[in-house]
C-alpha cells in the first residue's frame, strides 16, 4: 500500500537523522520499524551497514580518501554543484527579503523565529508558518541564506506543533544550552520541504532545499576507475586490488545473515518472503508473513505479534490522518489566498479516508 511506503519512507528518514546524532538504537527501532511497514532495499543496506561498522552506507562512501585520479574526479564532481550555486545566488533579490533573512537568522528561539508568544495555539502556529513559508521559500526568495531560514521556520513549526517537543522545549530551553542532553528532542521528525508541501499540497518544486547523495554509489565509481587505471600493473596487482572486494563480499554475506528479518510486513512483499494474509484477531487489521509462520509463533508469542501490527497499523493511520488534514487544511488556505472558488469547493470535498478508518478503530476500542 502506498500509505505503508510513504510512513516507511518517514522512518528512514528519521533513522538517517538519529544516525546523524549517534543515537544508532533510535536509528535500528526505525529501521526495522520501515521494514515491517513496508520492506527496501534501502533500508535493509542500512541495517546491514550498522551492523557491519556501526555506519551507514553513504557514510561509508563519502570517508574516502586519496590522492591522484580519485582526488581529480572529486574536485570535478563539485565543479557543477558550484556553478549551480553561483546561479542561484545571481538571481534577484530586495533589500527587504535580506533583512528579513537576517531577522530569522538573528532569532534566538523557535517562537521569535515564527513571531509567536510561548502561549500561542497551534492555530496560531499554523497561521505564523503559513505566512513565512510562503514568503521565504527558496523559489521565492533568493536572498543569501534564505533556504536556511525556510528549514529554521520548518523546524521551529515542526517542534511547536508537538506537544511532547513542545513541552521539552519549554522545560529545557535553547538546545545550545544542553547541546548532548536534550538536541535530538528539538528537531522535527519530517523535512522542510515536505512539510511546506503537505500545507500547500506541492505548490514549489523542491530541487532547491535538500540533495540526497549515494555514498555508496560514489564509492564504487572511484573503485571502478581506480581498477581500470591500474590493470597494467598486471595479474599480482590485480589480484591485490580484488581481495578487499572479496573481503566486502564476505563480510557482507556474514552481516546479512546476522539481521534479521521481521516477522511480518504490513504490505505484500514477496521478495521478503511475506506472502501469506493473515488478520489480527480483534482489529482484523491485514497482515502479511512468511511460510514458517505459523510454527514459530502461537500462543502468547502470537499475541505479541498482532499487537505489534495494530499498533504499527494504527500509528500509520495517524500519521497519514494528520497529513490528510494538514493537505485539506492547506488547499483551503491557497483558495481562500488567491480567491479561487474551484480550489474551495475540491478542497471542502477531499476525502481523508485515514481519518475515518482511524475513527471506526477508535469506536472498536471504546466499545
Amino acid at each position: 500500500m502506498d500509505s505503508n511506503k510513504d510512513e516507511a519512507e518517514r522512518c528512514i528518514k528519521i533513522a538517517l537523522n538519529a544516525i546523524t546524532n549517534n543515537d544508532q538504537e533510535k536509528a535500528r527501532r526505525f529501521l526495522e520499524k520501515a521494514q515491517r511497514l513496508f520492506p527496501t532495499d534501502k533500508a535493509k543496506d542500512i541495517l546491514e551497514s550498522l551492523a557491519q561498522n556501526g555506519k551507514p552506507p553513504n557514510e561509508n562512501g563519502n570517508h574516502v580518501n586519496g590522492d591522484g585520479p580519485r582526488m581529480r574526479h572529486r574536485g570535478h564532481e563539485e565543479e557543477p554543484k558550484a556553478s549551480a550555486q553561483g546561479a542561484t545566488e545571481s538571481k534577484s533579490y530586495t533589500a527587504e527579503q535580506l533583512e528579513a533573512v537576517r531577522k530569522i537568522k538573528g532569532c534566538k528561539d523557535y517562537y521569535q523565529i515564527l513571531g509567536v508568544e510561548k502561549s500561542a495555539s497551534e492555530e496560531d502556529l499554523k497561521k505564523a508558518y503559513r505566512k513565512l513559508a510562503l514568503k521565504f521559500h527558496p523559489d521565492k526568495n533568493h536572498a543569501p541564506g534564505a533556504t536556511e531560514a525556510f528549514k529554521a521556520i520548518g523546524n521551529a513549526y515542526a517542534v511547536l506543533s508537538n506537544a511532547e517537543k513542545r513541552r521539552q522545549y519549554d522545560q529545557y530551553g535553547e538546545e545550545r544550552s544542553h547541546p548532548s542532553r536534550h538536541r535530538r528532542d528539538f528537531e522535527a521528525d519530517i523535512s522542510p520541504e515536505d512539510l511546506f508541501n503537505m500545507f500547500f499540497g506541492g505548490g514549489f518544486p523542491s530541487s532547491n532545499v535538500h540533495v540526497y547523495r549515494n555514498g555508496r554509489m560514489h564509492f564504487a565509481h572511484h573503485n571502478r576507475q581506480e581498477r581500470r587505471e591500474q590493470q597494467r600493473d598486471g595479474g599480482l596487482a590485480l589480484f591485490f586490488q580484488l581481495m578487499p572486494v572479496l573481503i566486502l563480499i564476505i563480510v557482507s554475506a556474514l552481516s546479512q545473515l546476522m539481521v534479521t528479518q521481521p516477522p511480518y510486513s504490513l504490505s505484500y512483499h514477496p521478495s521478503t518472503g511475506h506472502i501469506h494474509k493473515r488478520h489480527t484477531t480483534h482489529l482484523k487489521v491485514p497482515f502479511f508473513v512468511g511460510d514458517r509462520f505459523n510454527e514459530e509463533f502461537s500462543g502468547n508469542n502470537l499475541k505479541n505479534v498482532e499487537r505489534s501490527v495494530e499498533e504499527d497499523y494504527i500509528s500509520n493511520l495517524r500519521n497519514n490522518c494528520w497529513k490528510e488534514k494538514q493537505q485539506r487544511e492547506g488547499l483551503l488556505y491557497r483558495a481562500r489566498y488567491f480567491g479561487d472558488s474551484d480550489l474551495y469547493k475540491k478542497a471542502q470535498k477531499m476525502a481523508t479516508p485515514s481519518c475515518s478508518r482511524l475513527s471506526d478503530i477508535q469506536n472498536i476500542l471504546d466499545g
